[in-house]
């Protein structure tokens, strides 16, 4: 299960190119978790990503 935490910075990768580094260390416990992929310099949600959060109600423009 994941933190608020964690899903705020999945709401946030729709929204930022850079992160500070305590959030760039969610994101990159995201990518090992499955829920972000690293293309080059980009963050991108997974489709299990999507998935929490749909199940938990947030858009990617929300926080």
């Amino acid at each position: 299960m994941l933190t608020d935490k964690k899903i705020a910075v999945l709401c946030d990768i729709g929204q930022a190119s850079s992160f500070d580094a305590e959030k760039k260390a969610e994101v990159l416990d995201l990518v090992v978790r499955g829920f972000v992929e690293k293309d080059g310099d980009l963050f991108m949600i997974t489709p299990r990503g999507e998935k929490v959060l749909a199940d938990r109600s947030a858009g990617l423009n929300e926080s």
